[in-house]
């Protein structure tokens, strides 16, 4: 394994993911990392596009390879607490798709 137990991506570009407060999903995660003193072991990063536009904002964690949709405040907590350190993916927020592209057409 590498230097990190957990590596999680946050969506703060593309079309969608970054007027829908995915910044202060990443702040949280950051802070909420080091407030519990495991910001040595799960290593958080803003990402660009994950072409997953319009489910976002986006956040995955590897190498579970979980990956998250709709990612409000509330569900980055909730991500933050069961699943960062508890362990528990959250189900709620689970985004399962087929590989590749999945961007939602705007109306």
């Amino acid at each position: 394994m590498g230097q990190y137990e957990k590596h999680v991506f946050v969506c703060t570009g593309g079309k969608t993911c970054g007027s829908q407060e995915s910044e202060a999903t990443f702040n949280l995660f950051k802070n909420g990392l080091r407030d519990a003193g495991v910001a040595q072991t799960v290593r958080v990063n803003k990402s660009g596009c994950m072409s997953q536009c319009g489910h976002g904002p986006m956040v995955v964690v590897y190498p579970e390879n979980v990956w998250y949709h709709s990612v409000d405040l509330p569900a980055a907590q909730r991500i933050l607490t069961e699943h960062l350190l508890g362990g528990t993916p959250v189900q709620a927020h689970l985004y399962i798709a087929p590989p590749g592209d999945h961007k939602l057409n705007k109306e």
